[in-house]
């Protein structure tokens, strides 16, 4: 995930990532060739396995499907078809955008018509096998069986660079098509400009998730061409006239000719695209470009080495660590201009990017956790790049995607980022500034956003009205109230240690109030959390396995999933169901209830089920961890010992639900690695179940953290004993301030469950 300096330095580098604790063992060992990017094209992951470097701004890769979930990064793994190769994709969301500039080539008659908008497939489509797809870090290439054309990819932080192998044609060539996108988005304009006979400049404006998204791109071809733009309107399959602009291009090729395609992006204009492509890929040298993203990946991943017998289990960990810096994107070009969240062109600083796709709700769990250990200064350039869009558009993003505030999901977590970060003690921003920023979010107040008006009464709900002003959330004055309520609690934790901070007693008085607020929420005759409605009346009637999506009030998930979200007082809770036993009997009750989800509208997010705990949707993440706060860390050890081994695999389907732009893979790695925050805010690991015999974190002040795992296999996920430093550890937590001074977590295995971590702590 990591830092933009001077273009010759991108060049040189091929990323921009500098790993200064590199020994020179770790620099030989290439750690890409255990990544599989095909891990979570399957099932529900919604990963794509294009070519990308670290948090890079272009995504070139492949797409094989238009429409339905699954085509939310628009590639599905059971697709047979590739329809071509477009530049930017989102990573595992559960929302679709993006694909924009189609890129195929052809040979013979090019087919374009009849483009119809039921079908997944394009006219110009290509049957393709994975037996004849590679994707690596950095690379992708497929052999289209149509045309017979060998296509590859690679790219840097800002352009994408394409090389085809073309059989001898007569008539050969491309489309570009300007007018697809993922899921049939509005195109409110398109402009392209044919340069010379060998290149091409393009603008386009999508309303789609993001209202507002621009995207440009200059393209430079090997081989002269000649071209034709085609441009009409066609029905699409709501009777609406579309617009449709595709450039057909031609030439001749001789047998096993290679043409190669230089493409860059920029979000300002195409003057901007041109020089992202100038600076970062002026020659015609693919593999060496290929080189450079290998070399940057290799850069992050070497960050953390991991030592096991086990080599699938070194494909999931390093593939997990390839998806963790997929995003959030770079957003700043080469010359330091950024598209801004008022929609204006910014002039920036280029040695202070700024990054777009923030899947807050999702990654303030695990992601900006680890980032914290293993790169904080990228962790404070994306904090930096919050507080810019929060002056720019008047409040932190929820969900920020291409400078976009889309409204979705809940929360306001860009106040854990920041509270985490300074209880951390590497707060590299202005801490006053980002406490108001942070008030600013948590207070009710439309005024001075910069949104479209659909987005304003997601991204400033009245349930931040309500839980200021009378104390709770009403169900029936506001969806998702339980959830929004419980998320609020949190986040309002994190405002208070914040107002402690800059010394604002009555704000910090206040925000530790609203952080108990959980309390309201929970029934005791059910021992559920549970809508409460503008009258003080539980909402009925009210069944715990009920599921209606987005429409009830809970957050993708049931009452199960979210009762157990009040990671800022864990004891609190305890103290809420009744003390220990009875904690730790509803807790086991989790995990051994029916998994049946029930509702006209089950939420397809609860996925990766134990019980009716949802591994496959962020909410559950923390619960495992919560035996160790109740002395029972057995429990935590074998349930993440269950999880780690049925819910990742090395497959396509190998996650149990939306990859969430690297908080799926950031929870597998640390806890593979042996430890996870349940609070961030709180600088405290709870540990759990180690799976690789050693564990080493190269830290940033060239330290090394290492977790050594004695007496380990399959069969032995207990803990039976435990050293820090040297010194026993008789309780299942340590703190943030032991790794990053470096040192040594030392854990023995057994067989069976132990008394191991039952002391009672109080580093909790």
């Amino acid at each position: 995930m990591k830092n933009a300096v001077a273009a010759i330095a991108i060049s040189l580098c091929g990323g921009i990532f500098c790993l200064s604790s590199c020994t020179k063992e770790e620099q030989n060992t290439d750690y890409t060739s255990y990544v599989n990017p095909l891990i979570g094209t399957g099932g529900h992951g919604h990963t794509f396995p294009g070519a990308v470097v670290p948090h890079g701004m272009i995504q070139p890769s492949p797409d094989t499907r238009i429409d339905g979930w699954d085509a939310c990064s628009g590639y599905y793994y059971a697709d047979s078809t590739i329809n071509g190769f477009s530049h930017t994709h989102v990573s595992g969301t559960g929302c679709a955008d993006y694909g924009d500039f189609l890129l195929m080539p052809t040979v013979g008659q090019q087919q374009y018509d009849p483009q119809d908008y039921s079908s997944q497939t394009l006219p110009y489509a290509s049957p393709f096998s994975h037996e004849n797809e590679v994707a690596t870090p950095g690379y992708y290439s497929v052999f289209l069986e149509r045309y017979q054309v060998k296509a590859e990819l690679t790219a840097t932080q800002r352009a994408a660079l394409h090389r085809y192998t073309f059989p001898e044609a007569e008539k050969a060539g491309f489309i570009l098509d300007m007018d697809y996108s993922i899921q049939h988005q509005d195109n409110l304009d398109m402009q392209v400009e044919v340069v010379s006979d060998t290149e091409i400049k393009g603008y386009k404006l999508t309303k789609y998730w993001a209202f507002d998204q621009r995207a440009n791109f200059y393209a430079k071809f090997s081989k002269p061409f000649t071209s034709t733009i085609v441009r009409d309107t066609l029905t699409d399959r709501n009777g609406k006239r579309q617009p449709r602009c595709k450039v057909l291009l031609n030439f001749h090729t001789e047998k096993d000719e290679q043409v190669l395609v230089k493409v860059g992006f920029s979000a300002v204009d195409t003057e901007g695209a041109q020089k992202n492509l100038e600076a970062e890929i002026p020659e015609w040298d693919f593999e060496r470009v290929h080189a450079n993203a290998r070399k940057a990946w290799n850069q992050y991943l070497a960050k953390i080495d991991v030592s096991t017998p086990n080599e699938v289990d070194k494909n999931i960990f390093y593939t997990a660590m390839y998806h963790t810096a997929i995003s959030p994107n770079l957003f700043t070009d080469v010359d330091g201009r950024y598209w801004g969240m008022n929609q204006k062109i910014h002039q920036g600083d280029v040695n202070k990017p700024v990054y777009t796709t923030f899947s807050l709700w999702d990654t303030f769990r695990a992601l900006h956790p680890l980032l914290s250990i293993i790169d904080p200064q990228l962790n404070n350039d994306f904090i930096r790049s919050l507080l810019l869009k929060s002056q720019e558009g008047g409040i932190f993003p929820m969900w920020d995607l291409a400078s976009n505030y889309t409204g979705t999901m809940i929360g306001y977590h860009a106040v854990s980022l920041i509270a985490d970060a300074y209880t951390k003690g590497y707060a590299d921003f202005d801490l006053q500034e980002a406490y108001d920023a942070c008030l600013r979010a948590a207070e009710y107040d439309t005024t001075g956003i910069v949104c479209p008006p659909a987005v304003l009464p997601h991204l400033m709900p009245q349930a931040k009205y309500y839980k200021n002003t009378i104390g709770y959330i009403p169900c029936d004055k506001e969806n998702e109230s339980v959830a929004k309520a419980l998320e609020y609690a949190y986040d309002d934790y994190c405002i208070s240690i914040l107002a402690k901070a800059t010394g604002d007693h009555k704000k910090y008085e206040e925000y530790s109030k609203f952080a108990k607020a959980y309390t309201l929420y929970f029934d005791p005759s059910v021992r559920f959390m549970r809508g409460v409605d503008s009258e003080g009346n539980w909402r009925t009637p009210f069944n715990p396995k009920a599921s209606n999506h987005r429409n009830d009030d809970y957050c993708e998930g049931n009452a199960w999933q979210w009762t157990w979200f009040v990671p800022q007082d864990v004891e609190g809770l305890v103290e809420l169901m009744g003390g220990e036993e009875a904690f730790a009997g509803k807790l086991d009750s989790l995990f051994t209830e029916d998994s049946t989800i029930e509702g006209e509208l089950v939420s397809a997010d609860i996925s990766g089920l134990i019980g009716q705990y949802a591994h496959g949707n962020e909410p559950s993440h923390h619960v495992i961890h919560l035996y160790n706060y109740i002395h029972r860390p057995w429990k935590t050890q074998e349930l993440i010992d269950q999880v780690l081994k049925e819910q990742y695999r090395n497959a396509p389907d190998g996650l149990s639900g939306n990859e969430d732009c690297g908080q799926m893979s950031a929870w597998y790695i640390l806890n593979a690695m042996g430890f996870y925050q349940v609070c961030p805010g709180k600088p405290v690991y709870s540990i759990g179940r180690p799976i690789f015999d050693q564990a080493v974190i190269h830290l940033p002040n060239k330290e090394t953290f290492k977790i050594i795992t004695q007496n380990n296999s399959s069969e032995n996920k207990y803990i039976e004993s435990a050293t820090l430093n040297g010194k026993s550890l008789n309780e299942p937590f340590f703190h943030h301030k032991d790794i990053v001074s470096g040192g040594t977590l030392e854990i023995v295995m057994t067989n069976k469950p132990t008394q191991w971590g039952t002391k009672t702590s109080n580093i909790k």
